[in-house]
Parts: C-alpha cells; structure tokens; sequence
C-alpha cells in the first residue's frame, strides 16, 4: 500500500506544482519583472553604469520565467509529494478517527504552518534583485535551518504530548506539547541570523505584494496536494 500511495503523491505534487506554476507565472513574476527593473535602475543610478550593461544573463528571464520555472516547482513538487505520502501512509490511523480525504488535508494545513509560516516570519521571502550576491549562502542555509527548526520542533512537541497524555488529561498535554513548540521555535530564531538586506528605498507595496504572492503560492502548492492526494489515498483505502 506504501508504493501505491508514493507514487500517487508525487504525481499530486506534480500536478500541485503545475498549479502553482501558472499562479506565479500570472501572480508573482510579474512581481520579479518590477523587482529587476528597481535593481537595474539603481545600480545606473549609483554606480553609474549604462543602463543595458556589458554582463550577459546566464538564464535569460524568459527561461527564468517559464521552463525554469516550471522545471524548479515539479521537481520540489515530486519530492515533497513523496514525502507527504510517506508521512501519511505512517500516520493514517494513528492519530484519530480521519478519513483519507480529511486527513490529507489536516497534513497539507500542519504543513502550511510548519513550512509556510514559521519559517517565513524569522525570514519572509524576499524578490531575488533584492540582497547581496555574497550572502546567498549563508540565507539558503538559515532558512533551511528554520524549517528543519519548526518540522523537528513539532516532532519532539508531538512526542511530548504522547508521554504527558499517559498521565495527565489531553488538553493539558497538548498546551504543553504547544508551549514547547513555541519555545523552541522562538530560541531558534533568536539564535539563528538576522538577515535584512532590503534596501531602504524599495517601494513597500511592491515588496508587500511580492510576498503576499509567494506565499499564495505555497499555500496553493499545499492545498492542492492535500486534496489532489486525499481523492487518490481514498480510492487506495477502499480496496479490499
């Protein structure tokens, strides 16, 4: 049944990632495009540069914007797809009384949160014109950490519950189990690195309507494997 349910939820992350694909292509490039144009300006403006430059582009925007695009969201939608299979196939049962279909969609809104939303408010996304070349490394790395942070966090607060609800009433472990989660959350992030890189002259709206964007575009990601996976596991649930 684990097989059948890994490649049922890669496809559902295929399939969400062509979905979140056409969203960011309508959505959020055009938010980039915008981003790119404030970077050129300013770089002529302040350096004093021609405006058309003499670096060529090693991908050009309309391979950033389609194919490229395209390629990234599948690839990561496969792997996370495969992932929430995986964590389903060991979950389904064990923790209430759920069907395929509402459970896959409990999954895909604990992944929302965990994914989404913790991590992004240590380190909300920022267009690519924006920051330093020289520090790519080190923000790839700290939000990565932030949500190995937030999954490891809710992992360890779930075993917490687990050990605290054999001797004490639910709704006692789970505000502990809660409150442990925030406290781990809230020393990661105070011990992980500051990163503001924004320049102080970015239009507000442009950098609020490009995160706004970015994140509708996980949480259609997400939302869409949810309910995309939970149609095929409940066919796969229903067999003999």
């Amino acid at each position: 049944m684990t097989k059948s349910l890994l490649w049922r939820g890669m496809l559902a992350g295929i399939l969400a990632a062509l979905v979140a694909t056409m969203f960011a292509r309508a959505i959020a490039e055009p938010q980039i495009d915008l981003a790119i144009d404030y970077e050129s300006a300013h770089v002529v403006h302040h350096m004093d540069m021609p405006s058309d430059g003499e670096q060529a582009e090693l991908v050009s925007r309309a391979t950033q914007k389609g194919a490229g695009l395209l390629t990234a969201l599948a690839l990561y939608g496969a792997a996370v797809g495969g992932i929430f299979a995986l964590i389903f196939a060991y979950g389904y049962g064990r923790f209430g009384r759920f069907g395929p279909r509402s459970f896959a969609l409990l999954l895909s809104g604990i992944a929302i949160f965990l994914v989404v939303i913790v991590p992004g408010i240590k380190y909300p996304q920022t267009p690519p014109a924006v920051g330093k070349h020289e520090t790519v490394g080190l923000r790839t790395a700290a939000y990565f950490a932030m949500i190995a942070l937030s999954v490891g966090g809710a992992v360890i607060a779930a075993k917490i519950r687990s050990v605290l609800a054999l001797s004490r009433p639910g709704i006692d472990a789970t505000l502990i189990a809660v409150g442990a989660y925030g406290a781990m959350v809230v020393l990661g992030q105070y011990l992980l690195p500051s990163v503001d890189e924004v320049p102080a002259d970015f239009p507000a709206t442009l950098l609020w309507n490009f995160r706004l964007a970015s994140i509708a575009t996980q949480l259609l990601l997400w939302a869409t494997i949810g309910i995309v996976f939970g149609l095929a596991a409940e066919r796969v649930m229903a067999r003999p």
